[in-house]
């Protein structure tokens, strides 16, 4: 898995240079998450609506839209889409838009996302959807650390809580950065397990570059008879030395020379 992590993280930063434009290091930073999600732990049929089992998958929504190279790439490298796809990022008539779009019919998004602060409650309308239809699959939603400080959220906690869904499963893609900077210097969030456990919820926190952990929580997560949070501390621009922790590239496209000593570094590592 690291193996493949490795090459989305190159296909992340050829997208973006190719566009000149897009989020390098919030992309960077889920795509371990987004591996093991789409290897170990979801049924989303790889025929997606052509499956005769296509009502009974389980949701994936990618609240943090602007990370959308991250998930293209890796949908991408699993066979939902050809991966010539890939170099249309951010280009006109593209279906790889700079955010997720679910009107374009590509395979494996299920709704528009990257408003930030709305993805957990459509995910919240999702799971209570699959609950009154008597389906068991479940919804797993992605959220940024700095994302977190929309009020949307946590009106959403209050009510995932308040409808008992178990079958709605957080993610915090907690990389400790925002585009101003430090999540922390901006408008702290600690402490979050805290917070989240007052909120009624089940909460795990992990090494979000750690596969074995990663899997673990999801695991859990997707036997779990609460509704549960998995807070994922992780590296913003993980993988590049010159991006990591480096809010500076939170919305910014690498240079010719940039992009070349990125790859060699992911290529070493």
């Amino acid at each position: 898995m690291k193996k493949l992590a490795n090459t989305i993280r190159q296909d992340i930063l050829k997208m973006i240079h190719n566009a000149k434009s897009g989020h390098p290091g919030g992309a960077l930073s889920c795509v371990d998450i987004l591996v093991v999600l789409y290897k170990k732990i979801l049924n989303v049929p790889l025929d997606w609506d052509k499956s005769p089992d296509y009502k009974n998958r389980d949701r994936f929504i990618l609240s943090k839209g602007h990370a959308s190279t991250a998930l293209y790439a890796t949908l991408a490298h699993l066979g939902y889409f050809p991966k010539s796809l890939l170099s249309g990022f951010r280009i006109l008539g593209s279906k790889l838009q700079g955010h997720p779009s679910s009107k374009v019919g590509l395979a494996g998004i299920e709704v528009s996302t990257g408003s930030l602060g709305q993805g957990l409650s459509i995910g919240a309308g999702l799971a209570l959807s699959l609950r009154l239809d008597e389906i068991k699959s479940k919804v797993f939603v992605l959220l940024g650390d700095g994302e977190m400080q929309e009020g949307s959220v946590w009106e959403s906690l209050m009510n995932i809580n308040n409808q008992k869904l178990n079958n709605l499963v957080v993610i915090i893609d907690k990389n400790n950065l925002q585009i101003d900077g430090c999540v922390c210097d901006i408008k702290t969030l600690e402490p979050l397990d805290k917070k989240l456990e007052a909120f009624g919820f089940r909460v795990k926190t992990i090494d979000g570059h750690n596969f074995d952990e990663i899997e673990s929580a999801l695991q859990e997560a997707k036997q779990a008879l609460e509704p549960y949070v998995i807070i994922a501390d992780t590296i913003k621009g993980k993988g590049v030395s010159f991006m990591e922790n480096n809010p500076s590239w939170h919305g910014k496209a690498p240079n010719d020379e940039q992009l070349a000593l990125a790859l060699e570094e992911l290529n070493v590592n």
